[in-house]
């Protein structure tokens, strides 16, 4: 089993805290790769909206 850098953990969860406002606990329980698809797809909508502007 890979462990993951807590530091890379807690960026990924306050990223996405912020632009989902889930609860931390819950963006905690998520596997690695169901994490991992909601930031590629919160930071492709936030430059998809970006770029309109």
């Amino acid at each position: 089993m890979t462990t993951y850098a807590a530091d890379d953990l807690h960026s990924e969860i306050a990223y996405l805290a912020h632009h989902l406002h889930w609860p931390f606990n819950e963006l905690l329980d998520l596997e690695h790769v169901r994490r991992s698809q909601f930031l590629r797809h919160v930071k492709d909508f936030d430059h998809h909206l970006r770029d309109r502007n």
